[in-house]
């Protein structure tokens, strides 16, 4: 019979991998029922309702397979005013460090804007339902599995806070890969370290699904008014 250890790490591999094949492969499998040459709003929709059914398949592998709290760590409550302060902290952090450290990777390599990033730009275009359900969807999906699944469970399984840190970090940028940029991966690196860091030490996943949905809301929302080359570095 496989360990508790055993099944987190079956548990991680299968997290991780089926995110992995949505970015990758869901929107070429969905086009096959529509046909489209290029990504419009309607497969964008069908590959972010993908990600739901990957967090109902890991909530049903945590059920039956694991037999075990989803989240090793509870909720710790907190004051309102720790919510508000907490929320503005990391936005400002998020922002301002992945902004500079985007903008150190652009002047040094001469990197051009992501191709992905301009088809996004134009489907989200004053398509405000796509943007708030994009955004409610990666605030919920990828702070479930990436913070409250994933790093966890590493944690546990190498006895080591740094180690759950940076390896669920790690795995959170490589999903980033698809963008097809530096920035794109480092970024979401930065701002994994950072929201790992936080879910360590305080233990409240909702400030953290607040603050993801919120960083995205903010830049699909300039991404619709501004010329992309002026918040690229967002």
């Amino acid at each position: 019979m496989m360990s508790v250890n055993g099944r987190y790490a079956l548990g991680i591999v299968l997290a991780f991998g089926f995110l992995a094949m949505v970015m990758l492969y869901s929107v070429p499998v969905i086009n096959l029922f529509f046909n489209d040459k290029t990504l419009t709003a309607d497969l964008f929709f069908y590959n972010r309702l993908a990600l739901w059914m990957v967090l109902g398949l890991i909530f049903i592998y945590n059920f039956f397979i694991e037999n075990r709290s989803f989240f090793l760590w509870e909720d710790k409550k907190y004051s309102a005013g720790f919510y508000i302060a907490s929320i503005v902290a990391l936005y400002i952090i998020s922002t301002a460090g992945g902004a500079l450290l985007n903008a150190l990777i652009m002047t040094l390599t001469q990197e051009k804007i992501s191709g992905k990033l301009v088809q996004l730009q134009s489907i989200f275009k004053h398509n405000y339902f796509l943007i708030i359900f994009t955004c409610f969807t990666a605030g919920v999906v990828e702070e479930l599995l990436m913070r409250a699944y994933i790093q966890p469970r590493i944690e546990k399984i190498y006895n080591s806070p740094v180690l759950g840190i940076v390896i669920s970090s790690l795995l959170f940028a490589i999903l980033h890969m698809t963008y097809g940029t530096i920035g794109q991966v480092a970024v979401p690196f930065f701002i994994g370290i950072v929201f790992a860091a936080f879910y360590k030490k305080y233990s409240n996943i909702k400030i953290l699904i607040i603050c993801h949905f919120i960083y995205d809301f903010v830049s699909l929302m300039l991404m619709n008014f501004i010329d992309l080359k002026h918040v690229s570095f967002f």
